[in-house]
């Protein structure tokens, strides 16, 4: 990561820190918040790095020099990283009693002391408490950042004391690239991106068999619809009943149906990057061909339509039946 990379990704919360780095205006205390996946501690560590980086250019650390790598493995005496231990549910006292203590000491190496608190919304009333004093006298040359996705979890007084830093959500494309940084495949990272912009939303749905097994049926069905007049409503009875049991998944169902039309809607428009079942491709093209730019959107309404109903609390079985009769006679 650099500050090129994040002033394109999350660029008021970069703008703000490059601005100060060049002028040597750092505040002493700021709040990064924002939803999980939106590069809150990748920028903590940018921001580390930048601070003890022995050859930096301007304001772009190295990334390679030794200060630049043990930051990297939280290996650097004069940076703590503080986050909940991994047997306890919240941050306790004793650890930021711990750094408090480090900070009262001078640094070993730098002229400057960094620490990173990690949720720290999940702090302990103590743990707040004991930070909140050593916000309200911090030590010189001492910058602390507070990592949080419940901003609203922090106590008022810690909150008022701190330069606050909003992290937007990804945008779709963004989300998409960092779930197939993680190892996700494409068809599946595309996808679930389109379902939600949270980072841990769409990371659960990829590692969840059940959306996998989702997405195949409705592939299935969408197969069934073109090659046989009735074969929908046995495709939907057989499989899709037993897979999509409440309100929430017949509602994943249908944005995923809704999803494949507008990548027809896509092709017929020649919008061929917009397409998100990648992998169907070929097979979406030949069924393009067999509708009208009308047809389709006729089609998306009719997915629409049922999506209100499933809001109406109509059963989703029910809804399914019909959406199944309408887009059969559309096929």
């Amino acid at each position: 990561m650099s500050w090129k990379t994040f002033i394109e990704k999350q660029k008021t919360a970069a703008t703000i820190f490059t601005h100060a780095l060049r002028k040597n205006e750092l505040s002493h205390a700021y709040i990064l918040e924002g939803p999980k996946g939106t590069g809150k501690r990748e920028m903590a560590k940018l921001l580390a790095q930048t601070l003890f980086c022995e050859n930096r250019k301007g304001i772009e650390p190295c990334h390679e020099c030794r200060n630049c790598r043990r930051i990297a493995s939280r290996n650097h005496p004069d940076i703590v990283w503080v986050k909940k231990e991994e047997d306890a549910t919240l941050i306790k006292k004793e650890q930021i009693t711990y750094l408090t203590r480090e900070f009262a000491y001078r640094s070993v190496e730098s002229q400057i002391k960094l620490f990173i608190i990690e949720d720290a919304d999940l702090m302990s009333t103590q743990a707040a408490n004991s930070l909140l004093k050593f916000i309200e006298e911090p030590h010189q040359n001492t910058v602390a950042l507070l990592l949080t996705e419940h901003i609203h979890q922090l106590l008022d007084t810690i909150i008022s004391r701190c330069q606050v830093l909003t992290f937007s959500a990804l945008s779709r494309k963004d989300l998409e690239d960092k779930l197939i940084e993680q190892g996700i495949s494409k068809p599946l990272a595309a996808l679930s991106s389109q379902l939600t912009n949270r980072y841990d939303e769409a990371i659960s749905y990829c590692k969840d068999e059940w959306f996998a097994n989702a997405r195949l049926l409705v592939i299935q069905l969408e197969q069934k619809l073109f090659n046989s007049t009735q074969a929908g409503l046995s495709t939907m009875y057989e499989l899709f009943a037993p897979h999509f049991k409440d309100q929430k998944q017949w509602d994943i169902a249908l944005d995923l149906l809704l999803f494949w039309y507008r990548d027809m809607m896509s092709i017929h428009l020649d919008r061929l990057s917009e397409v998100v079942y990648c992998d169907k491709l070929d097979e979406l093209k030949s069924q393009t061909l067999q509708k009208s730019l009308q047809h389709i959107a006729d089609d998306m309404a009719y997915i629409l339509k049922a999506k209100r109903q499933l809001l109406s609390h109509v059963n989703g079985l029910s809804v399914m039946e019909e959406l199944i009769v309408k887009l059969q006679g559309e096929a």
